[in-house]
């Protein structure tokens, strides 16, 4: 009878593990199906790389509106990546929501922004070199997260939207699951929970005036997260312990992918998932997150470093190859601590083809974090490209009723 019920809980336990991850077997068949011995090798080992894929098919009726299927691989919300710089993806639509909330006169994402010190360890930040101006704003500050990721442009729209709103604007849409809870600046959990004084500034005249902040409320920290072997701390010493993410940013990649399609196709979601913004925002955010650096006049990047394919993942960025004129990716990345993020939306303008891919891969064999010594170049970009190369080479082959209406997403990336 022991033996029966040990039996028993065992298969009740491996039913509540299978149910929280989400695998549909096509997909798995589809990359297993032409894979390189390296991605076969990676898909082999869930548990050691970690990985996680949304593949998003789309499908337009007669009248050009979009139908999506989401078909996953080893997906599990309860499973934490560090995500990293995917974090300035919602963080930079939270600011245009507020922004517009604000309905102060003058006020909008080309205005002047200068940020204030009011809490220690803050900083201050009155011009900007990378504008055409000279002048920070909510949109030089957007423009840099999805050309290049810029940290610093992250830190400064967090503290524009504030700890406490930012969180709560994303739950509100029912991400309820995810938080923001700190800045890309060494500071502890009390600091990152003030925010600075800001002002609006027109022809040297200030026309609004936000006061620091605070959140008053609390995280739920009460399930420990510790990730690998050991970890080098802020003193440079060796940790023979895991490190712990308990306090860290947290964003399933299932909320990532559903937080992107909000804004590339609104209609898609209910209302109250969706971002406030405008016609402009919305053009303004489609082409900053497929513009590429070389394409940039301010700010002006050097394009040794921030090559083409800087921030494409998918297919692109193993080779830092060109990108075909007739192929945009819409997305954001992130990577830190060994983890690699992106969630994209492709069009082949070309040949009439989109779709939308969100992974994360692992890519840290000896489970020492913090010591710069990640797989991103051995396994990480090529597992990218490759996984994207086989989805976009089944979409070129995909039967389709309705041929798609792109021109939504044509833009022009001269002015």
């Amino acid at each position: 009878m022991k033996r029966f019920l040990a039996t028993k809980g065992c298969l009740l336990l491996c039913f509540f593990a299978a149910a929280r991850q989400k695998t549909d077997p096509w997909l798995e068949e589809l990359l297993r199906k032409q894979a390189s011995p390296l991605l076969l090798h990676v898909l082999n080992k869930p548990d050691n790389f970690q990985y996680q894929l949304i593949y998003t098919q789309i499908d337009r009726d007669k009248h050009n509106r979009p139908q999506f299927k989401h078909y996953f691989l080893n997906v599990d919300r309860n499973r934490y990546f560090n995500p990293a710089s995917m974090v300035k993806m919602p963080v930079a639509f939270a600011a245009l929501e507020k922004l517009n909330e604000l309905k102060k006169k003058g006020v909008n994402k080309y205005t002047a922004m200068l940020t204030d010190s009011s809490y220690e360890r803050q900083t201050r930040v009155l011009t900007d070199t990378s504008a055409a101006n000279g002048l920070p704003s909510i949109a030089q500050y957007i423009r840099k997260i999805f050309l290049v990721s810029d940290n610093d442009a992250y830190n400064r729209l967090y503290e524009f939207i504030g700890q406490q709103t930012l969180n709560e604007k994303l739950w509100q849409k029912g991400y309820t699951d995810s938080r923001i809870t700190r800045r890309f600046v060494t500071m502890n959990e009390e600091q990152n929970r003030h925010t600075n004084a800001i002002r609006f500034i027109q022809d040297g005249r200030l026309i609004y005036e936000q006061p620091a902040a605070y959140n008053p409320t609390p995280f739920d920290f009460s399930k420990k997260i510790l990730t690998g072997k050991g970890h080098w701390n802020r003193n440079d010493s060796l940790i023979n312990e895991p490190m712990d993410f308990t306090t860290h940013n947290n964003i399933p990649l299932e909320d990532l992918q559903q937080i992107a399609q909000s804004v590339l196709f609104p209609e898609s979601v209910k209302p109250q998932q969706r971002f406030r913004l405008t016609e402009d925002d919305y053009r303004f955010l489609y082409r900053y997150m497929s513009e590429l650096p070389r394409e940039s006049k301010h700010p002006k990047y050097d394009t040794t470093e921030f090559f083409e394919s800087y921030t494409k993942f998918f297919f692109f960025k193993a080779d830092r190859g060109r990108i075909p004129p007739s192929i945009r990716a819409f997305n954001k990345t992130g990577w830190s601590y060994g983890f690699l993020t992106d969630v994209t939306y492709i069009v082949d303008f070309e040949h009439k083809v989109e779709f939308m891919l969100s992974g994360v891969i692992y890519v840290n064999s000896d489970g020492i974090l913090n010591d710069n010594k990640y797989e991103y170049e051995q396994v990480g970009y090529p597992i990218f490209k490759e996984t994207g190369q086989l989805i976009y080479q089944y979409e070129l082959t995909r039967p389709r009723k309705h041929q798609p209406n792109l021109r939504k997403f044509q833009l022009n990336y001269q002015d």
